[in-house]
C-alpha cells in the first residue's frame, strides 16, 4: 500500500514529534536522576560531616576524644548498614510497580529523617534517648538511600541510547559529588560564619533546609514518565511476583562481585571524604574550615570527572576503564598520607583533591557495569543490593576502621588496607560476567562483551 503524499508528510510530523518527545523525555530523566541523586547524597554526606566534627560533642559528651569519635563514627556506619535493607524493599517495589513512583518515595524519606536530625536535642537535654533516636533515624537514611541509587541510575539509563549506557548511567552518579559539595559547603559556611553558635544550634541549619531540596526534587521527578524499557516488561506480562527472591536465587554471583567490585571505590572515598576530616583536623591540628574546603574542591573535581569516566567507558569499555581506576588507588595508597603529614596547607589541599581520581575514574562506568549484569524485569533489586552490600563490608566501617588502625597501628596501615581493597576489586573485576543485553521490544537475553 502506497501512501499520498499528505498521509506520507503527516507520517514523518508524526515521527519527527515523537523523537522529540523522546528526546525531551531523556533530558528530563536525566535531570529528575541528577538532581533527586544529589539531594539523597546531600543529606547523607551532611550526617557523615557532622559525625566527624560536631557529633561527638552533642551526644556523646562525655566520652573521651577517641572514644566519642569512635561512637559518632559508629552511628554513621549504621546507616551504611541499613542500605542493602532499603535496596531490598525498594528494590521489590521498583521491579513491581517501576522507578519512578518508587524513587518519589525514597526521596520524601530521606528529606523527612534528615529535617528530624536538625531538631533532635542532644544528650544533655534528653539523656540517652538522644544518641538512640540519632541511630534511628540514621536507619532511615540508609534504608532511603539505598533504595534511591539502583532507581535513579535505571531512570537515566532505562532512557538513553543503549550505546552511550556508561555515560547515561555516570550522570546520576555525579549526584555524589553535587551532594558532597553541598553538605560540606553548608557546613563550612555555617562552620566560618557562626563559629561560636556552630556546636550549639547553627549545625543544625543544613538538615532543616533539606526539606526544601526535597520539594525542589518532587516537583522534578513527578515530570518524567516511567522508562520504556520497564513499560515494555509490564506490556509483556513479564514483571517478577517477587522480584527480590527471584534474583537472588538466579544471579547470586553477579550480587557479590558487585559488592566486591566496589572495595576500592567506596573503602578510600570514605576515608578521603570523612575520616579524613578528623584525620586533618583531630590529629594534625590543622583548622577545620581548611579540610572541609579541601574535600568540597575535590568534589568540584568529580562534577567533571565521573562522567568523563562514563563516556571513555562506551569508548574502550568499562572495565578497563574501572581496572585502571582501582590500581591508581594503590598508587596513591601512600603519598596521600605523607602529603597530609607534612602539615602544609597546599600539599594537604592537593592530597586531598588527588586523592578523588580514582574514585571517580571507577564511579564513572561502575554504574552500567553493575546495572548490565542483569535482566531489566529484576534489574533495580538486583543491582541495588550488589551496589548497596559494598556499604556494609567496605563503606560504612571505613572510618571506624581508619580511626583503630590510627590508633593502634599507624596511618601505615590504613594505606596497606587500601592496598587490600584494590586487590579484592581487580579480583571481582576478572570474575564478573559478561553483561546481560536485551534486544529491544523481544525480552530475550543476549550476552555481549563489555
Amino acid at each position: 500500500m502506497v501512501l499520498d503524499p499528505g498521509e506520507a508528510g503527516r507520517a514523518r510530523e508524526a515521527g519527527a514529534a515523537e523523537a522529540d518527545e523522546r528526546r525531551r523525555q531523556v533530558r528530563t530523566a536525566a535531570v529528575a536522576s541528577v538532581v533527586g541523586t544529589s539531594i539523597e547524597w546531600y543529606d547523607f554526606f551532611l550526617y557523615n560531616t557532622a559525625a566527624a566534627i560536631v557529633f561527638k560533642d552533642v551526644f556523646f559528651p562525655e566520652s573521651t576524644d577517641y572514644a566519642g569519635t569512635l561512637s559518632a563514627f559508629a552511628t554513621y556506619a549504621v546507616g551504611f548498614a541499613a542500605r542493602p535493607v532499603g535496596a531490598a524493599i525498594f528494590g521489590h517495589w521498583g521491579d513491581r510497580l517501576g522507578r519512578k513512583a518508587t524513587l518519589i518515595v525514597t526521596l520524601v524519606l530521606m528529606g523527612v529523617s534528615s529535617a528530624l536530625i536538625g531538631v533532635l536535642p542532644g544528650t544533655e537535654s534528653i539523656g540517652v534517648a538522644a544518641p538512640v533516636l540519632l541511630v534511628l533515624l540514621r536507619v532511615l537514611q540508609g534504608i532511603a538511600v539505598g533504595g534511591e541509587w539502583s532507581g535513579s541510575v535505571l531512570l537515566s539509563m532505562e532512557w538513553g541510547d543503549r550505546r552511550r549506557r556508561g555515560l547515561m548511567a555516570s550522570l546520576p552518579q555525579i549526584g555524589v559529588p553535587i551532594g558532597l559539595i553541598l553538605g560540606t559547603g553548608a557546613m563550612t559556611a555555617i562552620a566560618l560564619s557562626a563559629k561560636d553558635a556552630f556546636e550549639d544550634w547553627a549545625w543544625r541549619l543544613p538538615f532543616l533546609f533539606s526539606l526544601v531540596l526535597v520539594a525542589i526534587g518532587l516537583w522534578v521527578r513527578v515530570r518524567v514518565m516511567e522508562t520504556p524499557l520497564f513499560a515494555e516488561v509490564v506490556e509483556r506480562r513479564e514483571v517478577a511476583e517477587v522480584p527480590v527472591a527471584e534474583v537472588v536465587k538466579r544471579y547470586p554471583r553477579e550480587i557479590v562481585l558487585s559488592a566486591l567490585l566496589r572495595c576500592s571505590e567506596q573503602m578510600p572515598f570514605y576515608i578521603f571524604t570523612s575520616f579524613a576530616l578528623t584525620y586533618i583536623h583531630k590529629t594534625l591540628g590543622m583548622a577545620q574550615a581548611l579540610a572541609l574546603s579541601a574535600v568540597t574542591a575535590a568534589a568540584v573535581l568529580e562534577l567533571f570527572t565521573i562522567p568523563a569516566a562514563g563516556h571513555l567507558a562506551d569508548r574502550i569499555g568499562g572495565r578497563r576503564v574501572y581496572a585502571a581506576g582501582s590500581l591508581l588507588v594503590a598508587v596513591v595508597a601512600f603519598p596521600y598520607f605523607a602529603l597530609l603529614n607534612t602539615e602544609v596547607a597546599v600539599l594537604v589541599v592537593v592530597a586531598v583533591v588527588v586523592a578523588q581520581i580514582p574514585h571517580a575514574i571507577q564511579y564513572g562506568p561502575q554504574a552500567s557495569l553493575i546495572a548490565e549484569c542483569f535482566p531489566t524485569r529484576l534489574r533495580y533489586g538486583g543491582a541495588g543490593i550488589g551496589y548497596q552490600l559494598a556499604s556494609v563490608v567496605a563503606g560504612g566501617p571505613a572510618p571506624l576502621l581508619a580511626t583503630w588502625l590510627l590508633h593502634d597501628f599507624g596511618w601505615q596501615a590504613i594505606s596497606v588496607a587500601m592496598l587490600v581493597a584494590s586487590a579484592l576489586t581487580l579480583g571481582a573485576l576478572a570474575l564478573l560476567p559478561r553483561p546481560v543485553r536485551e534486544g529491544a521490544g523481544t525480552g530475550g537475553e543476549v550476552s555481549a562483551g563489555a
